[in-house]
């Protein structure tokens, strides 16, 4: 009897042993699976990468966020490379313009997809910022020895080899981008201007993007630069001036005592005014007291063909 209960008292404490242990592996089990989770959570919000990339990459490098944003940085990169030799003859005619205007500079660039619904993406608009902001920090590098206006056109290839404040060239973060939305993209060209203290710029973006305040975006863009116009009313002036420019797509700035010849007309300063039909672009200038001194002005999409010279 005595051998019997002792038996049974070893073999219940055994038990209880081994289901604590048990129930003890099965809760750490759930908080390491929690913490995966977590981080799962993190990786996939912080990179906009698919569920299964972003779990491959955290079981790849035991849970190292850091590593693991990396690599998949990486990979998309190499896939985007991939993607884009696939997609190179596929057209590239949506997207958008971007335009930023500071004190006394600005930059216009165009950055092309294959269709409007990409376009509205926010990793495509964060591309188009970056071009954007990595023209802008070429041209102040470069105006820093000169003065006046300047106005300097790039190309596509150009701004490629541009480098983002990282130190990331333009080229990787397209190829990013492509591997992250799966369509041919192109950075196609840019222009910088710089002004000399009394002159103005105006500008304008037609079809602009909500919500993007940073760097204006949309189909269209124009900037326009002009002296004198009455304080206070610049801003206003340059608008105007730039929607014309949008709507009426002149080649040549033309001379301010030019007569218009009627509804072909080219010339910026002999058309009709866009915001105000009864006047020329010219007698709405001389009624502000401004003169143009030079205008850009960007469709998405068009051919080099059609940009005025």
């Amino acid at each position: 009897m005595a051998l019997t209960f002792l038996f049974r008292v070893i073999t219940r404490d055994v038990l209880k042993s081994n289901i604590c242990q048990h129930v003890q592996s099965l809760h750490t089990g759930c908080q390491l699976l929690a913490a995966d989770k977590a981080l799962l959570m993190k990786l996939r919000k912080g990179t906009g990468y698919t569920f299964t990339n972003c779990k491959k990459a955290l079981e790849k490098f035991d849970n190292d966020i850091t590593q693991a944003e990396n690599w998949l940085h990486e990979q998309a990169q190499k896939e985007g490379w991939s993607k884009a030799n696939k997609l190179e003859g596929r057209k590239a005619k949506e997207g958008l313009i971007g335009l930023f205007i500071g004190d006394k500079d600005a930059v216009m660039v165009e950055v092309n997809c294959e269709t409007d619904f990409v376009a509205r993406n926010e990793k495509f608009q964060q591309l188009v910022k970056d071009v954007t902001f990595a023209t802008l920090a070429h041209h102040r590098n470069k105006m820093q020895s000169q003065a006046g206006y300047v106005k300097s056109a790039l190309a596509g290839e150009e701004l490629s080899k541009l480098s983002m404040a990282e130190g990331v060239s333009l080229a990787d973060q397209v190829a990013l981008t492509i591997g992250r939305l799966g369509e041919n993209m192109s950075v196609k060209r840019a222009v910088t201007v710089g002004i000399p203290a009394e002159w103005h710029i105006g500008s304008y973006v037609h079809g602009a993007i909500s919500g993007q305040t940073e760097v204006a975006m949309g189909r269209y863009g124009a900037l326009v630069i002009f002296q004198g116009g009455k304080e206070g009313e610049q801003d206003t002036l340059g608008r105007k001036l730039g929607q014309h420019i949008v709507g009426e797509a002149p080649l040549s700035l033309g001379n301010m005592d030019d007569l218009p010849c009627g509804e072909s007309e080219t010339r910026l300063l002999p058309q009709t005014f866009l915001p105000d039909p009864s006047r020329t672009v010219a007698q709405f200038l001389r009624g502000k007291e401004a003169r143009v001194l030079d205008f850009i002005r960007f469709q998405c999409g068009e051919t080099l063909g059609e940009e005025k010279e």
